[in-house]
Order: structure tokens, then C-alpha cells, then sequence
């Protein structure tokens, strides 16, 4: 159990690797500590890049749900 929650934070983590850096990756290579400095003032809000993570990883999630069930009906 408690690898396969080391498993899910990792990949959480690289989803939010990968937004962030997709998103703004003009503002992480030029001026990354005012961009972050910057967050509590967004127009979404403080914590906008830890939700919009947690959804996309939701998505992925049932994906992976989806994929896992359609190879299990298939090797019956």
C-alpha cells in the first residue's frame, strides 16, 4: 500500500511538473521567484496550481481505470 501511494504522489508530481513548466515556462526561466512571489495575488487563486494538478490527475486517473478494465475484459 504504501508503494503504490509513493507511486500516485510521484506521478502527481510530475503532472504538476509539467503544467507548471508548460504553462509559464517563460516566467520559470526568467524571473521564477517573483512568478511564485506573485501566486497569492492570481486570479484564480493562492493554491490554483496544486487543484488544477489534483483535476488533470483525476483525468489521468480514470484513464488509467479505463485502460486497466478494457485489458482485464480482454484476457477473458
Amino acid at each position: 500500500m504504501k508503494r503504490l501511494l509513493i507511486k500516485e504522489f510521484v506521478i502527481y508530481l510530475i503532472i504538476f511538473l509539467l503544467l507548471t513548466l508548460g504553462m509559464h515556462y517563460k516566467e520559470w526561466f526568467s524571473h521564477p521567484f517573483e512568478h511564485i512571489s506573485s501566486l497569492p495575488t492570481s486570479q484564480f487563486g493562492t493554491f490554483h496550481p496544486i487543484f488544477f494538478s489534483f483535476g488533470v490527475y483525476l483525468i489521468v486517473l480514470i484513464m488509467r481505470g479505463v485502460i486497466v478494465g478494457f485489458r482485464k475484459l480482454i484476457k477473458r
